[in-house]
């Protein structure tokens, strides 16, 4: 019996998909809520859960629902621990997902568009920015790629005034920068450093 998360940007986060007797299924829904997502996020070493959607937010499965009217209290080891419903009255409309706090996502603001900006990641359920003590040419590149932007053609600097500060350090061109050696709100490496940011040289929506 195994789980995972699929159609999301990371590991850590996407639609609910268990495993049962060699096929995989998804999760109706109905009664879906933080205490069921946070089971799911343990599970996976994916810290706690920070958001639990429904209505297919991150698009529809396949293959049979397998649970609907999921009750876990949160304490739960596994998500087949929890109380539920086999029967069901779903589709996959109804498929649940789960934002996990380990998942990270990036986005460039302040520039002329999506592929230049200030760099800012979504950790921990909050936006943090970027120090800029070793965001380097490869770092920068990874992210572009990442945001589908092409290559790093600048590095300015920007001020911090995000709650939360994140270090990147990529020995090498890695498919994204949660792969790279990170720290998150560890002082020594942020240290009179500045908020890194990036121009890349392709085009963002």
């Amino acid at each position: 019996r195994t789980l995972r998360l699929a159609g999301g940007r990371s590991r850590c986060e996407g639609r609910v998909e268990l495993e049962q007797e060699g096929t995989w299924g998804t999760v109706c829904d109905d009664g879906w809520d933080i205490p069921d997502a946070d089971v799911v996020c343990r599970q996976l070493q994916c810290g706690h859960a920070v958001r639990a959607h429904g209505n297919a937010a991150f698009g529809r499965g396949h293959g049979p629902i397998l649970r609907d009217e999921v009750g876990c209290e949160g304490h739960e080891r596994h998500l087949w621990e929890c109380p539920a419903t086999l029967e069901h009255d779903c589709s996959h409309k109804e498929d649940a997902g789960v934002v996990c706090s380990e998942h990270q996502e990036w986005r460039l603001s302040g520039g002329r568009d999506g592929c230049a900006g200030r760099v800012e990641v979504f950790f921990r359920g909050t936006w943090s920015t970027v120090c800029n003590s070793t965001w380097y040419e490869t770092e920068a590149t990874v992210l572009c790629r990442t945001l589908g932007c092409g290559n790093a053609l600048q590095r300015p600097s920007f001020g911090h005034t995000l709650p939360g500060k994140m270090v990147y350090l990529c020995g090498s061109l890695q498919p994204s920068l949660a792969q790279c050696h990170w720290t998150f709100n560890k002082s020594a490496p942020c240290y009179q450093s500045w908020a890194a940011g990036v121009i890349c040289n392709g085009t963002g929506s």
